[in-house]
């Protein structure tokens, strides 16, 4: 499975952004997909996780975005999805999106399949 993920920009505090990704070699619709950041000298940070669509798409997101950030997905044509508004200079990161089969879980190594990041830059 590869996946690519794109949308990464400079934008301003208090501005939105949608962060795309897509993965392929293998049936989309089967695999849970979550987004990461990291930021430099910090751990990576799960922000957010979508079942797969066979596991009905449930979304989970981390408190530090929750009123912030969107993840979506429709179907296996189109890509995931990370709507991000209301920007802060902290969530500055290079963000990344990653794919295992089935459900999303809490631990960052079960994911199988990481895309190359795309970096967010907020300025203030």
């Amino acid at each position: 499975v590869q996946v690519v993920e794109f949308g990464g920009d400079l934008v301003q505090a208090g501005g939105s952004l949608r962060l795309s990704c897509t993965a392929s070699g293998s049936t989309f619709d089967d695999y849970a997909m979550a987004r990461f950041r990291q930021a430099l000298g910090k751990e990576r940070e799960r922000l957010s996780c979508i079942n797969s669509i066979r596991w009905g798409s449930d979304t989970y997101y981390a408190d530090a975005v929750k009123a912030r950030f969107t993840i979506s997905r429709n179907n296996a044509k189109k890509p995931l999805y990370l709507q991000m508004n209301n920007l802060r200079p902290e969530d500055t990161a290079m963000y990344y999106c990653a794919a295992r089969l089935n459900v999303c879980v809490p631990v960052t190594d079960h994911f199988n399949f990481w895309g190359q990041g795309t970096q967010v830059t907020v300025s203030s």
